[in-house]
C-alpha cells in the first residue's frame, strides 16, 4: 500500500484529533512493528489482511474519541514510554511541570517521596528514573491502577521505587521529604465543556466537589502529618484553581507557597513548605 495515501484518506476519518497525520502514523507504527521514523521515511508498505482490518478498527475507534493511549495501550511520559488503561488516567506533558518542581525542592541525597494518587506510576517513576538513591512511594485507591504501576516499575527495571494501595493516607505510616499529588480537580459544572475523548478515562480520577477543591482540600489538611519538617508539598490543580489553593496552604500553616504556570502559560502547580 501507498502509506502517504493511505495517511491522507484516514486523515479524513480522524478530524476530530488534532494531529491526525501524526496518530496515522503511529498507529500504523503501532499495527505494523515498523518504528515511527521507518513509518516517515518509507513510501510502501505491506499490511497483511490482519493487520489492516485491525488498522481499520483502530482508526474507527479513534474517530469515536477513544484516546490513541488507550488504543496503542501506552503513553510516554518524561521520556518513559508507560502502560496505561482505562484504569488509570493518560499522563499530560503539563504534568511534567510537577517533576521539574518536584527537583528543584529535593535536596536530601536520600529522599523519601510520596506521589498521591499514582495512577500509572508516571510521576513516582519519572522522580525515579533521575536518581537511584531516593526512596519513592506511589499509592493509589484503585488496586487496577497499582497492577499497572507495579508493571510499569517492572519493565523499567527501576528498583528504589513501590507501590500499593492507599487511599490518600490511609495506608501510609512514614514522613517524606517530598508529597506531590495530581489529584481529582475537575468540577461537574465544568466536565460537560472539556472534549469528549476525557469520557473514556475514569471519573473517579478527574471530578471533585467543593467546585474540584474537595480532595486538594484533603490533602494538604493532611499532610503535616506525613512531611518532615521542612518538607514540601506539591499539587497539580486547574487553571482557576491558584488562588484558592494558596489560601487552603495558608489555612493549614503552610509557607513559602509559590505557584507555577505549566507550558501553555497556565497556572498548573502550587507548592507549600511544611514549617510547623
Amino acid at each position: 500500500m501507498n502509506i502517504q495515501k493511505w495517511i491522507k484518506y484516514w486523515m479524513k476519518k480522524l478530524c476530530y484529533s488534532d494531529n491526525p497525520q501524526y496518530e496515522a502514523r503511529l498507529l500504523l507504527s503501532y499495527v505494523t512493528k515498523y518504528t515511527y521514523s521507518f513509518i516517515l521515511q518509507s513510501d510502501e508498505i505491506i499490511l497483511t489482511k490482519k493487520q489492516y482490518k485491525l488498522l481499520n478498527h483502530f482508526i474507527y475507534r479513534r474517530s469515536l474519541g477513544e484516546p490513541i493511549a488507550y488504543i496503542i495501550k501506552e503513553k510516554e511520559f518524561w521520556s518513559l514510554s508507560l502502560s496505561v488503561s482505562y484504569d488509570t488516567l493518560i499522563p499530560r506533558p503539563d504534568t511534567e511541570i510537577l517533576v521539574e518542581t518536584a527537583l528543584s525542592k529535593i535536596h536530601n541525597p536520600s529522599a523519601l517521596i510520596l506521589d498521591l494518587g499514582t495512577g500509572c506510576g508516571a510521576i513516582a517513576l519519572a522522580l525515579s528514573s533521575i536518581c537511584s538513591d531516593w526512596q519513592i512511594v506511589g499509592v493509589d485507591k484503585s488496586e487496577q491502577a497499582i497492577k499497572i504501576a507495579n508493571l510499569n516499575a517492572l519493565k523499567l527495571n527501576f528498583k528504589n521505587i513501590s507501590f500499593f494501595y492507599s487511599d490518600w493516607f490511609s495506608n501510609i505510616h512514614n514522613k517524606f521529604h517530598i508529597i506531590i499529588s495530581n489529584p481529582p480537580y475537575i468540577s461537574a459544572k465544568e466536565i460537560k465543556f472539556l472534549k469528549k475523548d476525557i469520557f473514556f478515562e475514569p471519573i473517579s480520577a478527574l471530578i471533585a466537589a467543593q467546585n474540584g477543591l474537595s480532595e486538594i482540600k484533603k490533602i494538604i489538611k493532611q499532610s503535616k502529618y506525613y512531611l518532615f519538617f521542612g518538607g514540601w508539598l506539591l499539587i497539580e490543580h486547574g487553571w482557576k484553581q491558584k488562588l484558592s489553593v494558596q489560601y487552603l496552604f495558608k489555612q493549614y500553616n503552610f509557607c513559602a507557597i509559590q505557584s507555577y504556570q505549566d507550558y501553555g502559560g497556565n497556572d498548573r502547580v502550587t507548592i507549600g513548605q511544611y514549617n510547623k
